[in-house]
């Protein structure tokens, strides 16, 4: 049988042979045992963030721009405001969300190597009066730009205005912790850093402010008021859930708790990065972006400097050695990108370093 190869991407990524065998079993959505799975991952999501007092964890089936529409839609009144600062392909994608939506729109445009600046922020808000969120990427998974969620947070509540975060690739591997960054809402979804299927993602929304958010959303389907409200008097999903989703979910949940949870599952992927930065380093393929702004969950690289190199054929040689690359995201120049998150075996990420390695001879040795 051949080997399947290691996803070295954003999600999906690789997951755990216990988590795969755990999609074995069929659900009755309505079912109890159903219901108890679906409770114990809501509240174990909220305490990973330190929620539990404050929020409430509302899952949605769907990728995660699913929850992040879900939540704009939900969250932000049909005469809000919405401040998006921008440095990449997920911010762009937001601000694409409020125009559909109808949801009146600034933005702050970056570069794709620099990071959100907190000031800037603050300018425009001290600015205008009229904006009343302010939607903030936590990493901007196009580049691997980490932006400054505490120092953005601050301000945001300093203003007296709602953070809304986007935390697809960040959430269960860097620290955010509700008692110190004021946020009114955080999403992620299940096949990212807490390495579950995709399929299902979530919105962690303050209390006070989902209780306030009846009638806002355009959808039905998407009403997070309307999903919570069903769920709290019923334990159920309205709708069909995703239940082999939900119950792998919840399986590596419990594996990324026993890991050693937030601490554990971050250092694991800032090893992978070390790694991957130092090995091909030693390649000669430079890194996009400055350290000070990288985070540990995708990197993205410059393409090879070989006149015969193609994304394509370069993306196949790889494969046939394990492993699955993710193309650039950039707008610029040609880059290609290579996730630190997931199960990538017993050779971890030096055996992605030494499989691109030998597909760089092999194009050398072609030229």
């Amino acid at each position: 049988m051949t080997q399947v190869p290691y996803l070295l991407t954003p999600g999906p990524l690789t997951t755990s042979l216990a988590t795969k065998q755990s999609m074995l079993r069929d659900w009755g959505s309505w079912d109890s045992d159903f219901n108890q799975i679906t409770r114990r991952v809501r509240e174990r999501l909220l305490a990973i963030v330190h929620a539990t007092e404050t929020h409430e964890c509302v899952p949605l089936q769907g990728s995660g721009t699913f929850s992040v529409e879900a939540a704009i839609g939900t969250l932000v009144p049909r005469d809000g405001h919405i401040l998006v600062p921008q440095n990449g392909a997920y911010c762009q994608r937001i601000a694409r969300i409020c125009r559909v939506l109808g949801r009146k729109l600034t933005t702050i445009d970056y570069a794709e190597d620099a990071a959100v600046r907190a000031d800037d922020i603050e300018r425009t808000l001290a600015a205008n009066a009229g904006i009343t969120h302010v939607a903030l990427v936590h990493c901007e998974t196009s580049a691997g730009i980490l932006n400054p969620l505490q120092a953005v947070a601050e301000v945001v509540a300093r203003h007296g205005r709602s953070l809304i975060v986007d935390a697809m690739s960040s959430f269960g591997a860097l620290e955010i912790d509700a008692r110190a960054t004021p946020f009114d809402a955080i999403i992620a979804a299940s096949g990212k850093c807490l390495e579950g299927p995709p399929g299902m993602a979530f919105v962690i929304a303050r209390r006070t402010v989902l209780e306030r958010a009846e009638g806002n959303s355009h959808s039905l389907a998407m009403d997070l008021y309307d999903q919570w409200v069903y769920m709290q008097k019923t334990t159920q999903w309205r709708y069909t859930p995703p239940t082999h989703v939900v119950a792998a979910f919840d399986a590596a949940i419990e594996q990324y708790l026993r890991e050693g949870g937030c601490a554990a599952r971050g250092a694991r992927y800032a090893g992978n990065c070390r790694t991957l930065l130092s090995g091909f380093g030693q390649l000669g393929l430079r890194s996009f972006l400055p350290a000070e702004i990288q985070a540990p969950i995708i990197v993205t690289f410059h393409a090879p400097r070989l006149p015969q190199y193609e994304f394509k054929s370069f993306y196949e040689a790889v494969k046939s050695h394990g492993y699955l690359l993710y193309p650039g995201k950039l707008t610029a120049i040609e880059t290609f990108r290579v996730g630190c998150m997931g199960q990538l075996g017993e050779r971890g990420m030096a055996g992605a370093v030494a499989a691109v390695a030998e597909v760089l001879a092999e194009l050398t040795a072609a030229a």
